[in-house]
């Protein structure tokens, strides 16, 4: 596949056999942001374990120091009190029945769903549509809770949920690429070391076989995993 000059210029950048420390890499994965738009910057991390296995999967959620760069909107199920601190605390969406109906008539204009323990039953429904989508509510990720308002003021400051595929990678967002370094270097060094806490004990040898943080329209950089 023919790429663009611009990606050409970044490449040449990039020294293909390094592992580059995570500061020298932040600094890098700048310099290769040469789109029209701001750039998200993403890390892919490949891990030791295998996925098949329920004692394997790594998933989580995590706050990152300086957020995401990108407005999130929130979908809530919850009635009655519930729903009206969700309202007060910056919820883009509550609802109830109105909402499952919705999104069955194929509506998705909403990035994460939160969801009071007692609406689980109503949720549940929309597993299938919801779920290959990743936007099931989960207890694991805080998006099944009775504390509407610290679910959504911590993905309102930008928490990201961290989540193993099938492949075993796990593919996050850290930030945009006007972010000044020290920020996304921070972003960085969140994820990683809750990626790490979250090795399950089943796993065995190395657990993060490697690690590449790239920008939206750029070549990949390889990290240094043991700098973490």
């Amino acid at each position: 596949m023919k790429k663009g000059k611009k990606y050409s210029d970044s490449l040449k950048l990039i020294d293909r056999t390094k592992l580059y420390d995570p500061e020298e890499a932040v600094a890098l994965v700048k310099q290769t942001a040469k789109a029209k738009f701001d750039e998200t910057v993403e890390i892919s991390v490949r891990l030791g374990v295998d996925p098949r296995h329920a004692d394997q999967q790594v998933r989580g959620a995590v706050v990152l120091p300086n957020g995401t760069g990108k407005t999130v909107r929130v979908l809530v199920f919850a009635k009655g009190d519930k729903a009206n601190e969700a309202l007060a605390a910056g919820a883009d969406f509550v609802g109830a029945e109105d909402m499952v109906a919705k999104i069955q008539g194929g509506w998705f204009d909403f990035d994460v769903c939160v969801a009071t323990p007692d609406m689980m039953g109503l949720v549940g429904r929309l597993g299938r549509v919801l779920g290959p989508k990743g936007l099931m509510p989960n207890p694991k990720s805080g998006t099944v809770s009775m504390d509407v308002t610290r679910a959504i003021n911590d993905i309102k400051a930008g928490k990201v949920e961290y989540r193993v595929d099938k492949t075993a990678i796990i593919h996050c967002p850290l930030g945009k690429a006007s972010f000044d370094e020290v920020k996304l270097q921070e972003n960085l060094r969140t994820l990683m070391e809750a990626i790490i806490k979250a090795k399950p004990a089943a796993a065995k040898g190395t657990y993060i076989r490697s690690a590449v943080i790239s920008t939206t329209m750029g070549p990949g950089i390889k990290l240094n995993a043991l700098k973490f």
